[in-house]
């Protein structure tokens, strides 16, 4: 990037005033420790591959996304935050950022209004930008869609990935699937109101929310256990050149894809083999039963 485009990122900034860098107080980092204790503690998170996150330098860190995904993945940036002294960057929904308090408290911790323009323009700062690229189709999943990753026709990450050079790391989470069984998804003939409302509120019929229940016939999440892991960064400077841009994107999806797919069968296995998945099963294990 030359030096006029710097000065350009630099002067355009993001949008909603969001900053360009954030600088966090030891106030904001034991108010995160605070949000995410509750959810460490009930969910008892294992963290795998920390030692591949960039610790300088862009990066666009690419994750599945789960039914709980506003409970796992702060706890994967509080964990990267704590051990590697980098904060990740969130792309909020626009429901999100569209409610003024709420959006000075997200913009606080470093999250902005995910659109390409602040992507592009934070990895374009040197930052670390998490997205998911399944979105809320891919939260929203249906019966049988446990882990899958509905990204057909999603590019645009491997896009941004290639334009700003920044690498890619998969990131994997698994068990914001297993705290909640999903009773009826969005297609269900049950879910036709609700599918009427989402609708009118101009969004796609596919982002309707499913009926879902956790302990027993409660909202309470199952105390199931988090896995996540920071695979291993994809270089994303052999696609850079590329004669057909379309073909490079779709390509550098297709790997990140597989390699973000190994990083979940690899939690699968960690997860099924670990006698301690459950709050049972933790607390037989600290009695050394």
């Amino acid at each position: 990037m030359s030096p006029n485009d710097t000065q350009l990122t630099e002067t355009r900034g993001l949008t909603d005033g969001a900053p360009l860098h954030v600088a966090l107080t030891d106030m904001d980092r034991r108010a995160i420790e605070l949000l995410v204790a509750p959810s460490r503690a009930w969910f008892s998170p294992r963290f795998y591959g920390l030692e591949n996150f960039p610790l300088d330098g862009p990066v666009l860190l690419v994750g599945n996304h789960t039914l709980a995904g506003g409970t796992d993945a702060p706890l994967l940036a509080a964990e990267i935050l704590a051990k590697h002294d980098r904060l990740v960057r969130g792309l909020a929904e626009n429901v999100l950022i569209d409610v003024p308090v709420l959006r000075d408290a997200l913009q606080r911790l470093g999250i902005v209004r995910g659109n390409r323009h602040n992507c592009i323009t934070l990895l374009e700062q040197g930052e670390a930008v998490a997205v998911f690229p399944g979105g809320g189709r891919e939260a929203m999943r249906g019966k049988g869609q446990k882990y899958q990753l509905l990204w057909e026709g999603r590019t645009g990450f491997a896009r941004m990935a290639i334009a700003t050079g920044a690498p890619i790391v998969p990131i994997a989470m698994v068990g914001g699937d297993d705290i909640y069984d999903i009773v009826f998804d969005g297609n269900h003939p049950v879910m036709s109101p609700v599918r009427k409302i989402v609708t009118g509120l101009g969004l796609r019929a596919t982002l309707t929310p499913p009926l879902i229940r956790g302990l027993g016939p409660t909202l309470v999440p199952k105390p199931e256990r988090f896995y996540f892991s920071v695979g291993t960064p994809i270089d994303t400077g052999a696609w850079r050149d590329a004669a057909d841009s379309e073909a490079a994107a779709l390509e550098l999806q297709s790997v990140t894809r597989k390699a973000l797919e190994e990083e979940l069968a690899f939690l699968l296995a960690e997860r099924d083999r670990d006698r301690g998945r459950s709050l049972l099963g933790r607390t037989l294990s600290g009695l050394g039963l």
